[in-house]
């Protein structure tokens, strides 16, 4: 079978990145190496730092990431995107202009006799009441129908400036490191679904931000697959073995 690829979080557009437009070519680039040999590409998530699609207009930008992805259907590759925290207020217009298969929730799939659980990773074992309270108000209809309502001008500056103090503060905090077994909420997630759903060969997350491979049983991982803005890592599926990557400029073999 072909290779199928998995890649999250690169946050284009966010301000609070310095190097942005590098970060998109870089993306663009590597979409560009596997475009003839992909059978399919997931992207887990927050691949947009902030996305909310007005019935007429959406963010601008993205215009060489978007065509790439496009490209990519348009050659017959699948590219499955899974919404994220960061952009979970999309529309249909990924679906009609770049051909992407969306997926609003985690889903459980079957590649080659493996099972693959697949989500972002947001509100998955993660217990805080002031995430859970914001996530319950980012996901109710009628918040996001009375946000729909400001003129976009505003609306999109309010929600580009949020999503950028959000990645600063996380770039004050510093690196993000994985927390041990017990305490890494999809970590846990992963645990107790398990128990409960054994065919399950790999999880596979974005949203934390970390590199982590991590043998749950004898025949179940979870992984957690880095970012597009300091990792550009990636994870890999041919039909037997599922690993990670890190993309290097200039390496002809992603």
């Amino acid at each position: 079978m072909r290779p199928i690829y998995f890649i999250t979080d690169a946050h284009l557009g966010c301000r609070a990145i310095p190097h942005s437009r590098t970060q998109e070519r870089r993306l663009v680039r590597f979409l560009d190496s596997i475009k003839d040999k992909a059978g399919a590409v997931y992207m887990l998530g927050d691949m947009f730092d902030f996305w909310h699609e007005y019935r007429l207009c959406v963010p601008k930008g993205f215009t060489r990431f978007l065509g790439k992805v496009s490209e990519l259907t348009d050659l017959g590759v699948e590219v499955h995107y899974f919404t994220g925290n960061h952009d979970l207020w999309c529309g249909d217009y990924l679906a009609k202009e770049c051909g992407v298969t969306l997926h609003r929730e985690p889903e459980t799939i079957e590649l080659a006799d493996k099972v693959f659980f697949l989500a972002h990773g947001d509100g998955l074992g993660d217990n805080d009441p002031k995430f859970k309270f914001l996530r319950s108000v980012f996901h109710n209809k009628v918040c996001q129908r009375l946000f729909a309502m400001i003129h976009p001008r505003w609306g999109l500056e309010l929600g580009l400036t949020w999503a950028a103090n959000s990645q600063r503060k996380h770039i004050h905090e510093g690196v993000p490191h994985y927390l041990g077994e017990d305490k890494e909420h999809l970590v846990r997630f992963a645990k107790t679904y398990l128990q409960t759903h054994p065919t399950v060969n790999y999880f596979v997350f974005g949203h934390r931000h970390i590199e982590l491979d991590l043998m749950l049983s004898r025949t179940a991982r979870v992984l957690i697959l880095g970012d597009w803005i300091s990792h550009f890592t990636y994870g890999v599926f041919d039909g037997e073995h599922f690993w990670m990557e890190n993309y290097i400029e200039g390496d002809t073999q992603p």
